[in-house]
């Protein structure tokens, strides 16, 4: 996105500095839902709160830039499938947090570049270069580090099943992100980005109140044991609104096309978070490894956008 009519880029260490506190806000929010959660509150309240307080900042934004909220007809089923992948996308990976370390979560999720590249190319897009094929390979390779692979494998023990569905959790985030990517691009790239985020958001909130309705996930509206739970709700809330806001607002002074791959730091944010708040840590090994796919991912988001 390039800057609009009166708008300049920001100077690149500005733009970065932006991108890494924005990153470091979403990180917090994921961070507090893992408290609010910790101490009885559902993930399906968890979504709910985040998207209720972020459609109502995003439709104070639409409703401040004047723009029109009509989309064509032929968009409508598109735009629907696109609330639903992000609906199911956002309840994975609040899940995967309820289960698994915050940073590990997110480093699996942050495999969506990954993913979304072989999407691209198996609906019959580019094939992925022999550097992109490589870099993929070596993500796999951290990815098998920051699990511990060779630790479970050289102790024979079998992973817990509550661990592991985090994991699958977390994989099946960065799967629906990698989709939703994909109809974004090819099926509602011409919708303006607000209304885009608004529908997609109000079906996020729309989907979350019915599962919680017909009790999709027993327990997943219930209410915390206590006042630190919903005081972690509400910091949720509030991170996840001012992130997303801020990055929409700034979006077109941020050089995306060159700083995007910046954001990639939201792991790193919420070890150093989940370390300081949760007392969650790890190993030198799972340290290498995640070291190892945030650096490719950078790499492989940097060869992408040349």
């Amino acid at each position: 996105m390039t800057p609009g009519p009166g708008q300049s880029a920001l100077p690149r260490h500005l733009a970065v500095g932006t991108l890494i506190l924005i990153s470091t806000i979403f990180a917090a929010n994921h961070v507090a839902a893992r408290v609010a959660f910790d101490d009885g509150a559902g993930v399906l309240l968890g979504v709910t709160c985040r998207a209720g307080a972020s459609l109502l900042a995003l439709l104070g934004i639409v409703l401040w830039r004047r723009q029109g909220l009509c989309i064509p007809a032929r968009l409508s089923a598109w735009q629907g499938l696109l609330g639903l992948l992000i609906a199911l996308q956002s309840f994975c990976l609040y899940s995967a947090v309820a289960r698994i370390p915050v940073a590990l979560a997110l480093l699996i999720n942050s495999l969506f570049p990954l993913l979304f590249a072989l999407l691209t190319w198996a609906l019959g897009g580019p094939r992925p270069t022999r550097r992109a094929s490589l870099l993929m390979g070596l993500i796999l390779a951290g990815l098998a580090l920051v699990l511990d692979l060779p630790g479970l494998l050289r102790d024979g023990a079998s992973p817990d099943v509550r661990w592991a569905a985090g994991v699958a959790l977390a994989f099946g985030s960065a799967s629906l992100f990698a989709c939703a990517l994909w109809v974004t691009e090819h099926r509602l790239a011409v919708l303006p980005g607000p209304v885009r985020s608004l529908y997609t958001i109000f079906i996020v909130l729309c989907a979350m109140l019915a599962a919680g309705a017909a009790d999709f996930m027993p327990g997943g509206m219930r209410p915390p044991d206590g006042l630190a739970g919903w005081a972690a709700l509400a910091v949720l809330s509030l991170c996840y609104t001012t992130g997303f806001c801020t990055l929409f607002i700034l979006m077109p002074r941020l050089d995306m096309s060159r700083n995007a791959p910046v954001m990639n730091a939201e792991p790193v944010a919420s070890l150093a978070l989940g370390w300081l708040i949760l007392g969650q840590a790890f190993n030198d090994r799972q340290l290498l490894g995640g070291l190892l796919v945030l650096s490719c991912i950078v790499v492989l988001a940097y060869s992408r956008r040349h």
